[in-house]
């Protein structure tokens, strides 16, 4: 299992944040279908503000430059991403393609 932490910031607009939460509660099928495809096999979202924190838990074989282009071929992946961007806004400094930037670790209790 590999494990990937990425971070995104919202619109910091609380109707939107409220907006950008409904929609989570009942994610599109299709979506869910299209994560699970890919080699997700759990995905977590926590928001503090309107900063935005993603743990992914994924296959072994798992790869995201793989991941990205299935979901770029993916219509309903693709319609869910564009309604997304009304809500989301780019971390400064990060590519103007990508919204969620991969975080590094650097610090884990179990090799202390």
């Amino acid at each position: 299992m590999k494990q990937y932490a990425l971070t995104l910031d919202l619109k910091d607009d609380p109707q939107l944040i409220a907006e950008y939460e409904q929609y989570h509660r009942q994610v599109w099928p299709e979506v869910l279908a299209a994560i699970r495809q890919v080699g997700i096999e759990e995905m977590q979202i926590f928001r503090t503000g309107n900063r935005m924190f993603m743990l992914m838990q994924t296959s072994d074989d798992y790869d995201p430059v793989q991941a990205a282009e299935y979901f770029k071929s993916d219509a309903k992946s693709q319609q869910w991403e564009q309604l997304m961007d009304k809500f989301q806004q780019r971390l400064v400094g990060a590519p103007a393609d990508q919204k969620w930037v991969t975080m590094d670790c650097c610090f884990q209790l179990s090799s202390q």
